[in-house]
């Protein structure tokens, strides 16, 4: 990194999961440096759904290191997400052509129901044994799997935890960490974002300042979308032996489990 940037640089780890990430800082400057981020960085940044976008480089090796902006600010608190602005920020991704035409150059195929119950059933297979609650889900999946097809494919986040939105100190919001974006059905963001923070009552309100109405149908996709995100959380945390964590999501599968008989 040093030779990029030049002599004086003070380069540390800025925390994440791949460990591809650093801040660099030299003097009053300050870059969040990412090694082979996807081209798709720079239409986020265009759009600005993401800190900017200063610089693209590539290595001699091949790898690719891009420098944003520093963001000065912070991450939102699980119970800053009924705020209006996170419900403006996620209708206008799912509302963008530019990145549904950039994940769709990269190669991006939709992420259907099937898909997801494929990748679910093969982590089955690995398992030792399936917990019945795993499997009364999986059930409930490939049954309303016909009924919840939506047609309207977006680009969608998939991991809208509250640790990646990030406000800055002018008080402008950004959605970060898109490793995992994915062409799939607005109801998987909006499930995840909705069960997780919004309380029940409230999920037309925040709805209305997205842009569209709490239907029926809606209800069923997100509430499917919810139930195969759960499971994925048990066999991640399974994987990595954290059993408290694994425990958490499986309670919280038992859970949503029964509210798929009163969704009519």
């Amino acid at each position: 990194m040093e030779h990029i940037l030049g002599k004086g640089w003070q380069i540390m780890p800025a925390g994440g999961a791949t460990g591809e990430a650093y801040q660099a800082k030299y003097e009053d400057q300050t870059l969040f440096l990412k090694r082979n981020s996807s081209p798709f960085l720079a239409v986020l940044s265009a759009e600005g759904i993401v800190p900017k976008l200063l610089w693209t480089k590539r290595l001699g090796n091949g790898d690719v290191i891009t420098a944003q902006k520093w963001l000065n600010g912070r991450e939102l608190k699980a119970s800053e997400m009924n705020n209006d602005g996170v419900g403006r920020l996620l209708s206008r991704i799912h509302g963008s052509s530019e990145l549904l035409d950039m994940l769709k150059r990269l190669g991006k195929k939709p992420l259907t129901p099937e898909l997801i119950i494929d990748e679910i059933e093969t982590n089955i297979q690995s398992e030792q044994e399936c917990p019945p609650k795993i499997k009364e889900a999986v059930s409930y999946l490939k049954m309303q799997k016909n009924v919840i097809h939506h047609d309207k494919k977006v680009v969608c986040h998939c991991d809208v935890n509250h640790n990646n939105w990030m406000v800055s100190e002018t008080n402008e919001l950004f959605l970060i960490d898109w490793d995992g974006a994915m062409i799939a059905d607005p109801a998987l963001d909006l499930g995840l974002l909705l069960y997780w923070y919004i309380p029940r009552d409230s999920w037309a309100q925040w709805l209305s300042v997205y842009g569209i109405e709490l239907t029926v149908d809606l209800q069923r996709r997100m509430h499917w979308y919810i139930v195969a995100q759960t499971i994925q959380s048990v066999f991640w945390h399974g994987q990595r032996k954290q059993t408290a964590e694994k425990e958490y999501w499986y309670n919280f599968l038992k859970q949503i489990l029964r509210e798929s008989y009163y969704i009519n």
